[in-house]
């Protein structure tokens, strides 16, 4: 099986929370539970608010060995030291992004339900390509449906590209009870924010979430 550029598991999505530290103790509590990157995602939220979590993140994810991204801003990802960033359709080119990031910044893509755009992201040296929502979302409840087929012929893909070769991640609605779905399917790590970070007990959504990718040939440890 080949090595992955990005990890397999559980890949935690922070909420719009304005609480600096109850976001890092819950962090500690999903990195417990067996997540394996971190994703900071502020979407309503200035720059300044943006840059003051950033900075408090990516020291406790280096501490706790979780791969941490940026959402949507690549350049803070760089200020901050952080292992990467995720790029949307209404964000820089992913050409323009690596030209100017260098090749060493983990770039994730969202492709949605758009497998001709997976396969240029791939061409174009994604580190890992997500589609979704693959359920009911609370946090985008009006986003595009993917199928879960287009995860299965998105691993093809991957499969196809040298070693290490890109990560499959699904996104959107996911919970511990559906995520064996996706991992079934082809993905090789889920992308969760509600199920997980206002999970009552989030270290055990974590572990829920992360065992259903354990228990998959998919998954790289």
């Amino acid at each position: 099986m080949k090595a992955l550029r990005f990890p397999a598991g559980l890949y935690g999505v922070t909420p719009e929370w304005d609480d600096t530290e109850r976001l890092l103790r819950a962090v500690r509590e999903a990195a417990a539970g067996g997540m394996r990157a971190l994703q900071l995602r502020r979407k309503n939220a200035a720059r300044e608010v943006r840059a003051a979590q950033a900075r408090a993140l990516a020291p406790l994810c280096r501490e706790l060995g979780l791969v941490f991204l940026v959402n949507d801003d690549w350049r803070l990802a760089l200020e901050v030291g952080a292992d990467g960033a995720h790029v949307g359709r209404d964000d820089e080119p992913l050409a323009r992004v690596r030209a100017e990031a260098g090749p060493d910044l983990i770039i994730g893509v969202s492709c949605y339900d758009e497998l001709a755009r997976g396969r240029l992201m791939l061409e174009g040296g994604a580190d890992y390509i997500a589609f979704g929502a693959m359920f009911p979302s609370r946090v985008k409840p009006d986003t595009v449906r993917a199928p879960l087929e287009v995860l299965t012929q998105a691993r093809a893909l991957a499969d196809a590209r040298p070693a290490p070769r890109p990560a499959i991640v699904a996104i959107g609605g996911i919970t511990p009870a559906n995520a064996p779905l996706l991992a079934q399917a082809g993905a090789d790590a889920a992308a969760v924010i509600t199920s997980l970070f206002e999970a009552p007990d989030i270290r055990a959504a974590a572990a829920a979430c992360s065992a259903a990718f354990s228990a998959t040939p998919n998954h790289q440890p």
